[in-house]
Parts: C-alpha cells; structure tokens; sequence
C-alpha cells in the first residue's frame, strides 16, 4: 500500500492533564504525515472515538495521546479490540510503563539500578517524611512532572502542596530517593538506542515548564559525558525498552550521580513528546532522521503489527 493510498488516523487532545502537550504532538505529527504523503487525519479524541475511528476508518493509528487514558493502556486497548494497528507500544507495556512502582519492579528484575523508594498515600506523605530527606515525591501515574514535588535536605516537614484542596493527581504516591546529579535522557528507535541528551535548566528540577515552555531548558547532545556512562545509559535504555516489553519509540530518563558515578534510571515514556522543544526529535536529528522521516517510520512501524 503506498503513502497516498494508506489513511492514517493521528489521535490526540484527550482529558488527561498533559491535554495541551498532547494536541501540540499530534499536530506536529499530523504536519508531518500529510507532508510525508499519508492520506492522514486528525481525531482530538474524546469520549466517542471509537465511533470516530469506525467512521474513518483509518488503515493504522498514530497516537498522539499524552498520559492517563491515552498512555496507560486504556486506548491501546481499544484499538486492540477494533482491531486497528497502532504506533508506539501495546496495553501491557504501556500499562507497567506508566506505573512507576510497577515500571520500577520491572527494572529491579533486569538488574537495571534504580533509587530507593516507597509507596504511600497522600495522607501519609502528608503526614510525615515519607523517607529521610532530600527526597521526591511522585504521583504514580502520571507524566510532564505534574505533581511531582522535592523535598530539599533539612526540610523540617512535609510539602503542604500535598494538603491542598486542588490536589489532582491521586491519593498514591511513589516517595523516592532523590539523586544528586546530572538529568539524561535517552531515545529507542524499535531495537536501536539513538543518543544521550543531557537537559540542563536554571528551575529548581525539570518541571513542565521547563520542558515545554521556550528558554525553560537547554538540551546538549550529545552529552559531555565519560565514554562509559555514555554506552551504559544507552545499553539500560534499550535494556528498559526490551523487558517492559516496549515497541516503536520509548525515551527513558536517567539521573547521574558525577560525584560517585552512579547512574539510575527514573522512567521510561511509551508516548515521548513530539513536540517543538521534545527530545525524541532532537535524537532523531542528531542520527539523520528528519522529522518527517521519525513520523513516517513511527506509521510503518505500527503498520507492520496489522
């Protein structure tokens, strides 16, 4: 089937709180696919888009969705039961994925180092210091950083954002060994691990507005790093990929350790960000891939699996 005759479906928007990332990906993507020659289509998705898609009819999906709903298995599982091939990873590797405990079990298993931590419940970590300070705090299922919260050394209690009466991320949490260092992440193409990326910004973390907003953060790749944590973060991404059970393109985000060499892995994003600042893009680059070409092998990719 050629381009022209191949009609793609990119889905994005959804009612998760990465909406607005996720309506700038799928646009992107969009461009990109028309651009390249698919006969490709834009569904903001709601409620009803299995009846979308029914009317569409589209030969494979590309999906554009960011976080809960859209990332965690639930509309991978759709598509499953419409029978409809789709880009980037399927309901189970999604689902560990986007659960950070379980994601981390997954890693413990493949011998992939990661911080200490524990789970607790909103009440808890309220409460009391979930762990011995400096530590962060993080809603299990969520991404873009929302609700994520550093608990510096010395802090004498708990974060009070987590009393608020506009708390919306979830009453479990994940408390986390917080890791001094160097933020990296690393993109994985199928079976091919592209490039370290070392994200530096002048915020107190990596938070969303360091991510998406213009001048939050600079990105250099490639990294400025010893030759051996370079090949190790690429070989624990791939490795990562492979044991969640990963398909299409992941990114997995690292924390290095310079002043004890020691590198963790935080997370792996089945559905990393295609926006104008997002990194899988910039790696994609950095290898000679256009974003055109990253698109078009994002669609021949999930075409394969019909």
């Amino acid at each position: 089937m050629s381009k022209p005759d191949k009609r793609v479906a990119v889905i994005y928007g959804g009612w998760s709180s990465e909406r607005d990332v996720s309506i700038s990906s799928g646009t992107k993507m969009l461009e990109a696919a028309k651009a390249a020659g698919y006969d490709a289509t834009g569904i903001d998705a709601g409620r009803d888009l299995a009846a979308k898609l029914a009317e569409l009819k589209p030969d494979v999906v590309l999906n554009g969705l960011h976080g809960p709903w859209g990332e965690d298995g639930c509309v991978q599982g759709l598509l499953e039961i419409m029978g409809l091939p789709y880009s980037h990873s399927g309901v189970l590797a999604s689902a560990l994925a986007m659960d950070k405990l379980k994601s981390k079990a997954v890693y413990r298993a493949a011998s992939l180092p990661v911080a200490e931590d524990r789970q607790v419940t909103r009440e808890e970590a309220a409460r009391e210091h979930a762990l011995k300070p400096p530590y962060v705090v993080k809603p299990v299922n969520e991404g873009s950083s929302f609700g994520v919260l550093i608990v510096r050394e010395g802090a004498n209690a708990p974060p009070k954002d987590l009393d608020a009466a506009n708390w919306r991320y979830g009453d479990y949490l994940m408390a986390e060994e917080f890791i001094p260092g160097r933020e990296l992440t690393v993109a994985v193409l199928g079976d091919r691990a592209l490039a370290v990326t070392e994200i530096t910004t002048l915020r107190d973390y990596y938070d969303f507005d360091a991510k998406y907003s213009a001048g939050g953060s600079q990105h250099v790749i490639p990294a400025d790093l010893p030759e051996h944590i370079t090949r190790t973060a690429m070989d624990f991404a791939l490795r990562a990929h492979q044991a969640l059970g990963c398909r299409g393109a992941t990114r997995s985000d690292f924390r290095y350790d310079d002043k004890r060499d020691r590198l963790v892995i935080l997370e792996t994003n089945t559905q990393p960000g295609m926006t104008p600042t997002s990194l899988v893009p910039e790696q994609a680059a950095f290898v000679g891939m256009s974003f055109e070409a990253l698109v078009s092998w994002m669609i021949e990719d999930a075409s394969c699996r019909r």
